[in-house]
């Protein structure tokens, strides 16, 4: 029986730890009590579209339906998430974990600043 390629470069992007890093950071949908709304999907599934969006730099609507959401449902959801903060959210998960496990190497890191001109002491 021939591999799901589709499941392993699932696998790949999103792996177990970085799900269960990721799930409990997302913002959840509920359906409406009236109807409409966002319907119910597969969450790590549009996850998983939208890290392969970001990583592949491929436009939204060229997503491959081996994903398993609509492109319109990845982006919609990635618009969501980052209006939430989930991004800056998931990348403390990420680095909170490695270094309870002792794998970042603080010994070289790189700081962005701004230099900002100080005022006088009378403003």
């Amino acid at each position: 029986m021939m591999p799901v390629v589709g499941a392993d470069l699932s696998k790949r992007l999103v792996p177990d730890e970085l799900w269960e890093l990721a799930a409990p950071l997302l913002p959840s949908f509920a359906a409406r009590p009236q109807g409409g709304g966002t319907a119910p999907c597969d969450e790590r599934a549009v996850f998983t579209a939208v890290v392969y969006m970001l990583t592949s730099g491929c436009a939204w609507r060229h997503l491959p339906p081996t994903f398993g959401t609509s492109p319109a449902t990845a982006h919609r959801r990635f618009t969501v998430w980052t209006e939430a903060g989930l991004w800056r959210r998931l990348h403390r998960a990420v680095l909170d974990e490695l270094g309870a496990r002792g794998e970042v190497d603080w010994t070289s890191a790189i700081v962005d600043a701004a230099s900002v001109r100080a005022q006088r002491g009378d403003r």
